[in-house]
């Protein structure tokens, strides 16, 4: 199953919720809305600097993940980025893969 590296800022409206609920409690629904969809939550850390929250989850693939995505941005309480993971096997397949490539200007 792919993995996902996810950052995300509240906003000061999301900020009153975290403070409202506590920092297991939205830990707890981002648990269930993950394994909701299929995937599991493998890390959730509060952070202090350009992000409030930075999660490692398992999600079945780039659809849902956006779904997700989406869904929380619209919210109007988070902003988010997402990045997909690899693994050095997965890497190691990549640089077997034959492509013709032409840089620009070559």
């Amino acid at each position: 199953m792919p993995k996902y590296l996810l950052k995300a800022r509240y906003t000061p409206q999301g900020m009153k919720g975290v403070l409202s609920e506590g920092g297991t409690g939205r830990r707890e629904t981002i648990a269930k809305m993950i394994a909701d969809v299929g995937g599991s939550l493998e890390a959730f850390y509060f952070a202090l600097g350009e992000d409030d929250v930075i999660l490692i989850a398992d999600v079945p693939d780039n659809v849902t993940t956006a779904s997700i995505g989406m869904l929380v941005s619209a919210s109007g309480s988070v902003t988010s980025r997402t990045t997909v993971l690899l693994t050095p096997e997965e890497i190691d397949q990549a640089a077997q893969l034959q492509v013709d490539y032409r840089p620009p200007g070559g």
